[in-house]
């Protein structure tokens, strides 16, 4: 497949949302890498723009280049150690916002279809329940629009592509989605509709539990702290309980 030229968004250079001496957390914007690719071309990223001004700033966890949002990083060894075992473990919650093309019905629910590498059309992932590896996504739709939805999708595991595959899988492409979506889905956005919105985590200092909210700009009804309503963090909340914005 031939690659589109690489030309990231420089306005704004970096969006920080949230900082103190253990941790900071930025705005990813869509089109922009989360660390640098092989080529020299690609290097510009989220973590190159950082390091210039945090010479140890370390990334923990990555949005694909087309997804926008709340992306965290660690500032010291130690946070990173902390932040990476939590991913790793499952005990940090995420909530991303995605416009799919159609009406989901039901309109909430989970999908659990195991996903590998879709190798002679790599980065492409693929639905493979031979040797694909255990992927869940819960979702609920939030707004019904004309020839498209809202959904607010919470990733189970982390698997690549694994929210936009779920997605197509359903039959609701996400529209702008350059790999899955069909051609009417794909001309509907200029960009991928695909934002993390909200990350729920323990500070690696405190140990308290922790969440940060990043507006989205294709739904501005997101509210912040969906996730706070749960009384037993360790666990994975109930999806189909989670409030409607």
């Amino acid at each position: 497949m031939a690659m589109l030229e690489y030309i990231p968004p420089t306005d704004p250079w970096i969006e920080t949302v949230y900082e103190d001496d253990d941790i900071l957390a930025v705005n990813k914007p869509s089109g922009l890498l989360s660390v640098p690719g092989r080529l020299p071309e690609h290097y510009d990223s989220m973590w190159s723009r950082l390091v210039e001004e945090y010479p140890e700033i370390q990334v923990v966890h990555r949005l694909d280049m087309s997804t926008s949002g709340l992306m965290l990083l660690a500032k010291n060894k130690d946070a990173e150690r902390s932040l990476k075992k939590q991913f790793q473990y499952r005990l940090t919650h995420k909530i991303y916002y995605a416009r799919v093309w159609g009406h989901l019905n039901p309109e909430q629910g989970e999908v659990d279809l195991p996903l590998i590498c879709d190798w002679p059309n790599r980065p492409r992932q693929k639905v493979c329940f031979d040797d694909g590896k255990p992927s869940q996504t819960g979702y609920q739709s939030v707004k019904l629009e004309e020839q498209t939805s809202v959904v607010r999708l919470l990733p189970i595991t982390g698997r690549s592509h694994q929210l936009r595959v779920h997605m197509q899988a359903l039959g609701h492409p996400i529209v702008g989605d350059e790999f899955y979506a069909t051609p009417e889905a794909l001309a509907f956005s200029s960009r991928l509709d695909l934002h993390a919105a909200e990350l729920s985590f323990y500070h690696p200092s405190t140990n308290e539990r922790q969440t940060i909210f990043v507006p989205c700009d294709f739904y501005p009804e997101a509210k912040a702290e969906v996730l706070q309503h749960y009384d037993c963090p360790e666990t994975l909340p109930d999806y189909k309980m989670l409030p409607r914005c």
